[in-house]
């Protein structure tokens, strides 16, 4: 008889189970061998023959008690493996009981079947009186039960069945959170939630304390509200009252004690609806007093009269709320009642009075219509003055901008012999009368560059290039042009600009700037001038001069944007007082915004607001290196000029420098002059007799030299088409008049 090896997959009792079954069987085969052997008489079979079965019993035998041994072996490495995972439930049971009782919220948790096998005391602290069924695993159901009859919950006080079912429903959703009040005054807040094996797991939290912190802030905010509603109350110049659905008075301000004249606390007096209706009918003797008849809301909501209470009259106004109260509101009209009578009697004498004027003007429009045709005649005439005013305007425009070329040409001779003088060696008083005279011709070229620049914007001939300027670099430019002359007068000069672009006519711009900064400097006496930047608004950007001068007093500061129109302090200071009327007619062609903040010593700063612009690459040009004078030494330079005083002086000016000059009244004279002689430099006049212009004659000597010569145009037109047509042809522009410094600069440029 053989068995079968025990199966090491079956579970740890069932394999224990079938090893005992076959150690029993091998015990009683054992035994009854034995017995067979000590029994046996027969010796009718032959002693060979037991023998084998002796043998043959033994090896049983041995087989069978190995098989067992092997078998106990096994049981007891499984005992062991059971002892082990025995010992790590347990230590793991412990834990997680250990782990539940360490929270404060109560837990519970039911397997499938719905009964719960897993607390903690903290759970038991909400149902106390469940603790003797917690040791037989109560079901869910069980326990309600035993809380509704105990009457623990709050809503189980009155209908505990209907708790219990709605518990029950609750519970088999189990898919979140809701507050439950206990009869004892606490509350519990019970999350539960389905755990993967079909259980529920539940943690009760008690919200006692957050309840009662959450009504102690709503009875706050309750008091709060009162106290702003008793001050809206008393804040109404209308006397108003309020009743509830009970008709008892809740609430009154000041207005309705003084105007019903009660003395003392208005709830003593008026404490019922009945109380207020009694008061005013008796006391009062109010005539229409019922309106203060009590109505509920579906009988309307607002009712208004006017009540006659002596001399006096009260517009009432009674008010049905939508929690059965009512408002009574008290409103002495008597003035404007008065008045509007009043007004209306008014009316009434002013219609008699307007029938009455109607007749008369009715015969006074007839006289009116012959004065209204000699009105029209009278506005014709004004019309043609006005016509021939702003003719004369423009016809002074005109001359302005074309006679600048004649006013500037005498001065352009001027500066030049100057400029030639000043090149000499002269005696100390000669020098001095020199400075003189070149002072005066600037305040001159001031005074006709500005005339000039007016008359062009009033005439419309500037027409705005806008583009985006390096605002940064335009400051720092002006910071060095004028901190010489700041420091000459002992100011303090800073420019504190921003790195950013603005959309401007570069050159407008900078002429707006540079007068602001001209003028603060020359009215500043002592201090400082600042130039600063800013952003009031996006998109924009602010550029302030400001100064610690003596300020501009508020009746001036509207009369300084007049031409020739100077402060009495300041008439000693030079200045032609165009500065700031230049300034206005640039901001408003550009449309920037033009502030000036001042006040009678205390400084005064110019605003200009200008739009953001974009960033650009740098594409400033680099300044060329400066050259010695010995670079135009020894050049010949043609002298194209229809003037004679211009070619004397230009010739005088550049002999000095050390120049070989030809001087020549146009291109044919050039050419012949010149010959096949190239000059190194030609320098021309743009407007030259016979309407030949300077760039004709620079492209005649060319084309008979067969070489393009540098040349120069000189010329008092400042208008933006002649830079693009000589800006085309690659011809630089000097404006007249010329400045000496400039030339020279311009001449050592071309030579190096």
């Amino acid at each position: 008889m053989s068995t079968a090896p025990p199966d090491l997959s079956q579970a740890p009792e069932q394999r224990i189970a079938q090893l005992e079954e076959e150690l029993r069987k091998l015990r009683k085969i054992n035994a009854t061998l034995i017995d067979r052997v000590e029994r046996s008489s027969d010796l009718s079979h032959s002693a060979f023959s037991m023998f084998e079965r002796a043998i043959t019993l033994e090896q049983l035998v041995r087989d069978r008690t190995r098989a067992l041994e092997q078998a106990m072996g096994e049981l007891a490495t499984v005992n062991a493996k059971l002892a082990q995972a025995h010992a790590t439930a347990e230590a793991a049971q412990i834990r997680l009981r250990d782990a539940i009782e360490s929270i404060n919220e109560g837990f519970a948790l039911f397997d499938a079947e719905d009964r719960l096998v897993l607390y903690n005391e903290a759970y038991t602290g909400f149902w106390p009186e469940v603790a003797e069924l917690l040791p037989e695993n109560p079901t869910f159901h069980e326990i309600i039960s035993l809380v509704a009859q105990q009457r623990r919950p709050a809503s189980a006080l009155s209908a505990p069945d209907r708790w219990v079912s709605d518990r029950l429903a609750r519970h088999a959703v189990a898919s979140g959170g809701h507050v439950q009040a206990l009869s004892d005054g606490r509350w519990i807040q019970i999350n539960e939630l389905r755990t993967s094996e079909g259980g529920i797991v539940g943690i009760y939290t008690d919200i006692t304390e957050a309840k009662a912190e959450d009504a102690r802030a709503r009875a706050r905010d309750l008091a709060e509200q009162n106290l702003a509603l008793q001050a809206l109350l008393d804040n109404l110049v209308e006397g108003v009252c309020m009743f509830d659905a009970d008709r008892r008075l809740t609430a009154w301000n000041g207005a309705l004690q003084r105007l019903l004249g009660l003395a003392g606390d208005a709830s003593t007096a008026l404490g019922q609806h009945a109380d207020l209706v009694r008061f005013c009918t008796q006391n009062l003797a109010m005539d229409g007093a019922d309106v203060l008849a009590w109505r509920t809301e579906a009988e309307g909501t607002v009712r208004n009269r006017l009540c006659q209470v002596g001399e006096r009259i009260w517009e009432v106004r009674t008010t049905a709320t939508a929690l059965g109260g009512m408002v009574v509101g008290f409103l002495d009209v008597t003035e404007p009642t008065t008045a509007r009578q009043m007004l209306q009697d008014t009316a009434e004498t002013l219609e008699r009075r307007v029938a009455e004027r109607t007749t008369e003007l009715t015969a006074l429009n007839r006289r009116l219509a012959s004065e209204v045709t000699e009105r029209r005649a009278i506005e014709a005439q004004l019309l043609e003055a006005k016509t021939a005013a702003e003719m004369a305007n423009r016809s002074k425009t005109s001359f302005l901008a074309a006679a600048s070329h004649d006013l500037l040409q005498p001065l352009n001779a001027a500066r030049l012999f100057i400029a030639a003088l000043t090149e000499r060696r002269l005696a100390l008083p000669t020098r001095a009368l020199v400075n003189q005279a070149s002072t005066s011709l600037n305040s001159v070229e001031d005074l006709l560059e500005t005339l000039f620049e007016i008359s062009r914007l009033d005439a419309g001939a500037i027409t705005p290039n806008l583009t985006d300027v390096n605002l940064a670099a335009l400051l720092a430019t002006l910071q060095t042009e004028f901190a010489p002359s700041a420091r000459a007068a002992g100011l303090t000069f800073t420019v504190a600009a921003e790195p950013v672009w603005v959309r401007s006519d570069a050159r407008l711009l900078r002429r707006i700037l540079q007068n602001l900064v001209s003028n603060a400097i020359r009215y500043t006496a002592s201090g400082q001038v600042r130039v600063s930047t800013d952003c009031p608004a996006p998109g924009q950007v602010r550029i302030s001069v400001a100064d610690t001068g003596p300020g501009i007093p508020h009746d001036q500061q509207e009369r300084i944007f007049e031409e020739f129109r100077r402060l009495d302090h300041s008439h000693r200071i030079p200045g032609k007082g165009l500065g700031l009327a230049i300034v206005r007619r640039a901001t408003a062609m550009l449309q920037h915004s033009l502030e000036l903040t001042s006040d009678t010593g205390a400084g005064a700063c110019f605003a200009v607001t200008v739009p953001l612009g974009e960033s650009q690459a740098d594409t400033a040009p680099v300044p060329a290196k400066p050259t010695r004078d010995r670079a135009i030494q020894g050049r010949r330079i043609l002298v194209i000029d229809n003037e004679t005083q211009i070619q004397l002086g230009m010739e005088t000016l550049l002999t000095g420098w050390g120049c070989q000059v030809l001087v020549a009244g146009s291109g044919p004279a050039a050419i012949d002059r010149l010959g096949a002689d190239a000059p190194d430099v030609i320098i021309a006049d743009f407007h030259l007799d016979h309407a030949e212009t300077g760039d004709q004659a620079v492209h005649d000597v060319r084309a008979s030299l067969g070489r393009s010569v540098p040349a120069i145009i000189i010329s008092a037109d400042r208008s933006e088409e002649l830079k693009e047509r000589l800006s085309g042809q690659k011809l630089p522009l000097l404006g007249k008049p010329v400045k000496p410094a400039q030339l020279r600069a311009l001449l050592q440029t071309m030579m190096h």
